[in-house]
Formats: structure tokens, C-alpha cells, sequence
């Protein structure tokens, strides 16, 4: 797996020292540990350690297709633009990571729902990583089953809680990073303790049961072999993600077209 690769001392030198990460909450450490490890995956193919780089002039917590540095250039949508055409186009490392994680579900026979909720769990990720869960359930809440939706937005603070019942542990690798009295927030004690009794429980257990694979750097789907699985859980409007006026759309645009200043 990519943590392997990682070391305490190149993960505190990407958040710009010891004081600047003591001001991160558990979910930015989390998503910039993940970030970390998706970045080390892609260059394993290079054979080359990651190392701290330079980052575009925006907020941490803005989404990847901000960040010129890690997108240079924008490629064209089609004029009614599908799922599969923003995989293709603008979720780059989010995407990869989604389709790993996707293909873990497909190839441990997991139901289909939560082969679809693996594929999408982390694509808002583009967009905007702060509270990515909420985010994410957000943009995909009009296009998918509601249990996906919910799954996605508790997923964010499942992880940091484990459960025996589906091998899910506390990642080594929080442990080596974060310390071992690390606690998150309140916020999320309180996502996992609703979540932990919700009838939906287990749709986002297992999409971080999925997540801990999307790092699997010997494994690399194309979205190709997922157009089935999307064509039947995915609710693709015939205007074009972006153009149909669903509470999200918005979203989809700012993907479209992340340059647009007004």
C-alpha cells in the first residue's frame, strides 16, 4: 500500500511544519494524510519517494481542480456532459482513487450499491476537501440512491472509529502520523455516534472498508469497466450534469468550468 512509502517528517514538512499542522482538525490531517498517500501511489510507478512540492496559491481545503499544480490544463466537456465524462477529465487522482476502491467492492462480491458508493465516495474531492463527506453527499444526493448519499456523508467520520465486525481498524498509519492520543473533533464523535445507530449504518462502513484499497497502487480500473454499474445506479439527466437544474448543479459547473471568476 502507498503509506508504506510515507514518513511522519514528509507529512508535517506538506502542511508547513509543526505549528501549522497543530491548527488542523482531525478530517483536514485525515484528508491531507489521504491526499499524501494517493500522490505516493502515482509515483510509485516512477519509483520515487514523495517529497513536499509546491503548492498553487489557494486554501487547503479548496478541491484538486484548483490547483494548477496538480491540473495544468482543463480538457473540454462534451456540451451535455456525463459521469463517466468527468472521470475521465476532471477527477484525475480522486477518480483513480474511487475506481480502486470500487473494484475492491466488485471483486469481494459486495452489493451493488456499495460498489457504486465506493466509485463516487471521494470524486467531490475536485471540488472542495473540506468536510468532503457533507460535500459529497451533497453534489450526488439528486443522481443516486439515498442510502448512497448517506453513506458518503458519514463515511467521513467513520473512519476514525473502527469495527470488528467487517475488519475494519484504526489505520496504523493515523497512528504514526497523528500520534497515539490522537482525538478528532466533537463534531465528528458526534457524526460516528448517530451514524453508529442508524439503520444505514453499514453503507458507510463499508465505504471505508473499500476507501483503505483505493491506495492500491496494483490495481488500476478504467471507468470503462464500470458504465453497467453506473448506467443502473446512477440517475444521468439527459440535459447534461450541470445543465438540469438539480439542487447541485451548480457544483457540477464549477467542475465544468473551475475558471469562471463570477
Amino acid at each position: 500500500m502507498a503509506g508504506d512509502q510515507i514518513d511522519r517528517r514528509t507529512f508535517i514538512a506538506r502542511l508547513g511544519g509543526t505549528a501549522a499542522a497543530s491548527t488542523l482538525g482531525a478530517t483536514a490531517l485525515a484528508d491531507e494524510l489521504e491526499d499524501l498517500q494517493l500522490e505516493a501511489s502515482l509515483q510509485k510507478a516512477e519509483k520515487a519517494k514523495p517529497k513536499p512540492r509546491p503548492r498553487a496559491a489557494v486554501r487547503r481545503g479548496s478541491g484538486g481542480v484548483f490547483d494548477k499544480l496538480r491540473v495544468p490544463e482543463l480538457e473540454p466537456l462534451p456540451a451535455e456532459p456525463k459521469l463517466i465524462d468527468f472521470f475521465r477529465h476532471r477527477f484525475a487522482g480522486y477518480g483513480l482513487h474511487g475506481l480502486r476502491s470500487a473494484q475492491h467492492a466488485l471483486d469481494s462480491r459486495q452489493d451493488e450499491i456499495h460498489v457504486m458508493a465506493a466509485l463516487v465516495h471521494d470524486i467531490v474531492q475536485s471540488l472542495v476537501r473540506s468536510d468532503h463527506g457533507y460535500w459529497g453527499a451533497d453534489l450526488l444526493a439528486p443522481y443516486v440512491d439515498e442510502r448512497i448519499a448517506w453513506g458518503i456523508r458519514y463515511h467521513q467520520a467513520l473512519r476514525f472509529f473502527p469495527d470488528d465486525s467487517v475488519g475494519y481498524e484504526y489505520p496504523e498509519l493515523y497512528v504514526r502520523m497523528f500520534g497515539a492520543d490522537f482525538e478528532p473533533e466533537p463534531y465528528v464523535h458526534a457524526a460516528y455516534a448517530e451514524a453508529r445507530k442508524h439503520r444505514w449504518y453499514m453503507h458507510a462502513r463499508m465505504i471505508t472498508v473499500n476507501d483503505t484499497y483505493g491506495f492500491d497502487d496494483t490495481i488500476n480500473p478504467s471507468i470503462d469497466e464500470f458504465t453497467d454499474i453506473i448506467g443502473r445506479n446512477f440517475r444521468q439527466p439527459k440535459e447534461g450534469l450541470g445543465s438540469d437544474n438539480s439542487p447541485s448543479a451548480h457544483m457540477w459547473r464549477t467542475l465544468i468550468n473551475p475558471d469562471r471568476p463570477l
